[in-house]
């Protein structure tokens, strides 16, 4: 797919239509891609919500091509948003008390989805330096959020899981843990055991871009029976990117 110069554009969503445009793309990807489901979403309308979206910021990107058309999306949350509502959206799955008590100021990350044709390209570079733009106007130190693994056996995911608890587990301070109601353990295998090649295959791309920026995850995994998934928090410090991940992360802003 050919990419003009100023084909693609980020901003807030600012309307109920931004909004509904946004749920629109989430319903494709989380629900008729991935089989997820929840209590609010409204398969008439094919919108995937939830009682969280009133509170949270959308990060919407559009293309020019096609009319302005919504086709990759970022749902944020400050804390001071977080106040407001009573609680982050992935406290229902992890214990963010170590984050909370830090002092520093956190925004939480979800829902990130790109169309289909729009993957792995020039629409990710974009959206990507919507969200730096926004982390730097925030002053936001710390990020973190849910990111997911399709399906729910977590023997087929063995390999990923425990590579990613013996090589990429947050440092103490940081260390977020699934909701002991809800632990499942992500260390399946001992690490000699793990085949670091065929693990990396079967971790999204997403997560492996939050890893390469030098992202943590959190202690233990959640299956999600209502999406289809398997859930990891993630972490990143803003502070202990090195230059170079900044240089990837933030490309093109400037604060």
């Amino acid at each position: 797919m050919g990419v003009s110069q100023d084909q693609f554009s980020v901003r807030l969503a600012g309307s109920d239509e931004d909004l509904r445009a946004a749920q629109r793309l989430r319903y494709e990807v989380f629900v008729e891609e991935l089989g997820g489901d929840g209590p609010l979403v409204d398969h008439d309308a094919r919108l995937e919500r939830d009682r969280f979206d009133p509170y949270f910021d959308h990060i919407i990107l559009t293309d020019g091509a096609r009319g302005g058309d919504v086709v990759g999306v970022y749902r944020v949350l400050r804390d001071d948003q977080a106040r407001a509502v009573g609680q982050f959206y992935s406290e229902d799955e992890y214990d963010l008390t170590p984050l909370k008590q830090s002092g520093r100021r956190l925004m939480e990350l979800g829902r990130s989805c790109l169309a289909p044709p729009y993957r792995g390209g020039a629409a990710m570079y974009h959206l990507w330096n919507g969200l730096a733009r926004y982390v730097l106007e925030n002053e936001i130190e710390i990020l973190f959020g849910v990111a997911s693994f399709h399906g729910t056996d977590v023997n087929a995911l063995a390999q990923p899981l425990s590579m990613l608890h013996h090589r990429h587990l947050a440092p103490e301070a940081l260390r977020v843990r699934t909701q002991a109601a809800h632990y499942q353990t992500m260390n399946l295998l001992p690490e000699d055991r793990i085949d670091r090649r065929a693990a990396m295959l079967q971790v999204p791309a997403l997560i492996k871009a939050y890893l390469r920026l030098g992202g943590y995850v959190g202690d233990g995994a959640f299956i999600d029976h209502a999406f289809n998934t398997t859930d990891i928090c993630l972490v990143m410090d803003t502070e202990r990117l090195s230059q170079t991940q900044k240089n990837i992360y933030s490309k093109g802003i400037t604060a």
